[in-house]
C-alpha cells in the first residue's frame, strides 16, 4: 500500500508540474548494457538481475522497464562487436543527481563486467497515465 501512496504521489507532483510554465521537461534515458565481455564469456541471467536487484533498483526505486535487445558496435579496439543487450529506461525529470545515478550504474557494470562502455540514449519525453 505504501509504495501504491508513493507512486500516486509522483504522479500528482508530475501532474501539478506539467502545468507549470516553468516546470523541469521529462526525459527518458535508455542505458544499453551489452553481454558480451570481451576477455570472453557472457553476462549470464543471473548475474544481470543480481546486478539490476543490488545496483539498479536502489537508484530509481520509482519505476523503470527492462527490455532486450540484439545490437552492434565497434570496439575501442576497431572490432565489430555483435551481442546481446540489455536495456534499461528510466523517466524522469532532468537533474544532476540522476545524472549521477547513470554515471554510478554504468560505472559499477563496466568493472562488475570488465566492459568498455555502456550506452546512454537520452530523449525528450512526455508521459501520462491511462
Amino acid at each position: 500500500m505504501a509504495v501504491l501512496k508513493r507512486r500516486a504521489a509522483v504522479l500528482v507532483l508530475l501532474l501539478l508540474a506539467s502545468g507549470c510554465a516553468t516546470a523541469p521537461h521529462l526525459v527518458v534515458d535508455r542505458l544499453y548494457f551489452g553481454t558480451n565481455i570481451p576477455s570472453g564469456g557472457v553476462v549470464s541471467a543471473d548475474e544481470w538481475t543480481t546486478f539490476v536487484r543490488e545496483v539498479v533498483t536502489p537508484h530509481f526505486k520509482d519505476g523503470l522497464t527492462i527490455f532486450e535487445g540484439n545490437g552492434q558496435w565497434l570496439d575501442p579496439r576497431g572490432d565489430l562487436v555483435r551481442e546481446h543487450v540489455m536495456i534499461v529506461e528510466i523517466a524522469h525529470p532532468p537533474s544532476d543527481t540522476v545524472n549521477a545515478d547513470i554515471r554510478a550504474i554504468a560505472a559499477e557494470y563496466k568493472k562488475r563486467f570488465k566492459q568498455d562502455a555502456v550506452l546512454r540514449v537520452t530523449v525528450p519525453a512526455s508521459m501520462a497515465f491511462y
